[in-house]
């Protein structure tokens, strides 16, 4: 590791330290930790922190830690704001439906609806028509595939954060695509909102000038026999932080157009599925 870890004792400390995790068992974990030791020591020849700076990044993962408990992921909020959430988890073939995180407000318990139902349960917000179809690379439409959607208030609330002002399972709802793998609902028109600046997480992306900003999007997770389990997102295009997403989950293909129509608006939505190619257990490996 030349010129790691600053003074001579630095580079002295480096270099035991990687014969050391050279004894490590062959394996992604430990190449892992060389390539987090190697980059660390070089940021610290670099920029040669102080004991002051140190106590204070030693002190910042402390508070995430304190941070962190049953209701707020405040490690997962780290890994969100600084995309790495994004680039690991969300890797997409080509033709499909790009994926996104499911995010914090997920409900797997939220109640089946025929299609056409209204998911406002409190008749607050503009309202706005949902049109969509699930398919797959090849264009065939896949019925009787269970679409979950939930989504924000117009201000930017889920109903689980908010019990208090609104009803339960709000917004949410579960629909089996038809014949033609179309599905449709009403709900309201959603609004964006912020990610917390409370904890050390955001208050260190608002120091770094990082957006905290996520613009209006309803989720939906689409599951199919024989398919992958599709969690996405379709962004309202005319929100002014399309451009700046704290999370990085916008992509051209996820921007939807929100058409006003009379009174009311309307949004057409095309899911496309990528098949499962996860090989199946033979009955000697069921057991």
């Amino acid at each position: 590791m030349d010129g790691q870890g600053g003074s001579s004792e630095g580079q002295a400390v480096a270099a035991e330290l990687r014969r050391r995790l050279a004894a490590a068992p062959p394996g992604r974990l430990g190449e892992a930790v060389r390539q987090i030791v190697d980059h660390a020591f070089q940021i610290v020849a670099t920029l040669k922190p102080t004991p002051a700076e140190l106590d204070a990044f030693v002190q910042f993962l402390t508070d995430v830690g304190y941070a962190t408990d049953a209701r707020r992921q405040e490690w997962v909020l780290l890994a969100d704001v600084f995309g790495l959430s994004d680039g690991v988890l969300c890797k997409d073939r080509p033709g499909t439906t790009p994926g996104t995180l499911p995010g914090p407000f997920y409900r797997a318990d939220a109640p089946n609806l025929p299609l056409g139902v209204n998911l406002c349960r409190n008749g607050d917000g503009q309202p706005l028509s949902v049109t969509g179809r699930v398919t797959n690379l090849s264009g065939e439409p896949l019925a009787g595939a269970l679409v979950e959607v939930w989504h924000a208030n117009a201000a930017g609330r889920y109903e689980n954060q908010d019990p208090d002002n609104q009803p339960e399972h709000n917004l949410r709802g579960r629909f089996i695509t038809d014949a033609a793998g179309a599905f449709h609902f009403t709900t309201i028109r959603p609004g964006g909102y912020s990610l917390p600046d409370d904890g050390p997480v955001g208050q260190l992306a608002r120091k770094l000038g990082l957006s905290l900003d996520r613009p209006a999007h309803i989720h939906f997770a689409v599951t199919a026999p024989g398919y992958r389990r599709l969690v996405t997102a379709i962004f309202d295009g005319s929100d002014p932080a399309i451009g700046r997403d704290a999370l990085f989950a916008v992509k051209p293909e996820l921007i939807g157009t929100i058409r006003p129509e009379g009174p009311a608006f309307t949004l057409s939505v095309a899911l496309v599925l990528d098949r499962d190619d996860t090989p199946q257990p033979t009955q000697d490996q069921r057991g």
